[in-house]
């Protein structure tokens, strides 16, 4: 008999300090989000600072495909909702452009400044904003923090509108964090504030799925157990609940480079997205 306890729940958390290396991210991603931003730009396909609330940070990038767009792919990005921006991910972008879709890659208000049901609600009104900007379906992605918020569009009581829910066609959670209740154990909760409450209105792992969601929980092979545990847990239980589920463990990836695929349009990550 295997027993589990997890003592650190810090460490547990923690990545940058468990990966070899792992202090070159964020930073590594500057460069080619810029570069990115920069051709797409030059190519009149790219339109910055769109907004889509009252807050500084509700700002959204739209990024176009050459011709009409096949749909919608929305990115929200990770950070423990807490750090970071939309400027970090933009050559995440390119699989989906390079497929045919636009790509809407919002930021979002961040703690302790609003709490995480604010952050929810703040992203179910940017990508109702990209929802009216590009017609067709619409398939929501996001990493860690941001798998957390666009599998909860998804979840019971979503902040996105009947029309806008009704368009969306497949979610992709990456390395997302579905049970908000272990980090009130963390020192980040310090900033987060989560409490009991929040965390059981919140968690989409404890709230039912909408009808037909059609959802894939994807993580690296190499992340942490935590991250590998949350990414089995909201598909198992949504399984249970009647949603369409996978589950996928990619070999060889980590919580930094489980994002890679998705500047690939052959790779499998941005096959499944869109697919």
């Amino acid at each position: 008999m295997l027993e589990r306890r997890i003592a650190d729940w810090d460490n547990a958390y923690s990545n940058g300090a468990n990966i070899a290396g792992g202090d070159r991210w964020p930073a590594a991603w500057v460069e080619p989000a810029q570069t990115f931003r920069d051709a797409l730009s030059a190519d009149g396909r790219a339109q910055f600072d769109i907004a889509y609330g009252d807050r500084p940070r509700n700002l959204l990038d739209l990024f176009l495909p050459e011709g009409t767009p096949k749909g919608l792919v929305v990115f929200v990005h990770g950070g423990y909702w807490m750090a970071l921006d939309k400027s970090y991910w933009s050559h995440l972008a390119k699989g989906s452009i390079d497929s045919g879709y636009a790509v809407a890659m919002p930021s979002y208000s961040l703690c302790p400044e609003v709490r995480i049901g604010d952050i929810v609600r703040e992203v179910g009104a940017a990508i109702g904003k990209a929802a009216a900007l590009v017609e067709g379906p619409i398939m929501l992605t996001g990493h860690s923090a941001g798998g957390h918020l666009v599998s909860r569009m998804v979840a019971a009581a979503s902040p996105l509108a009947p029309d806008v829910q009704s368009r969306i066609r497949h979610v992709v959670s990456l390395s997302g964090v579905h049970d908000l209740r272990p980090l009130i154990n963390t020192g980040m909760n310090k900033t987060l504030h989560i409490d009991e409450t929040e965390a059981l209105a919140e968690s989409p792992a404890l709230l039912r799925p909408m009808d037909n969601v059609r959802i894939t929980c994807w993580v690296g092979g190499g992340e942490r157990a935590e991250f590998l545990r949350q990414n089995a847990l909201l598909s198992n239980i949504w399984t249970g609940l009647g949603a369409t589920t996978a589950t996928v463990v990619e070999p060889d990836r980590h919580h930094f480079s489980v994002i890679d695929g998705l500047a690939d349009k052959d790779h499998a990550l941005t096959r499944t997205l869109l697919g």
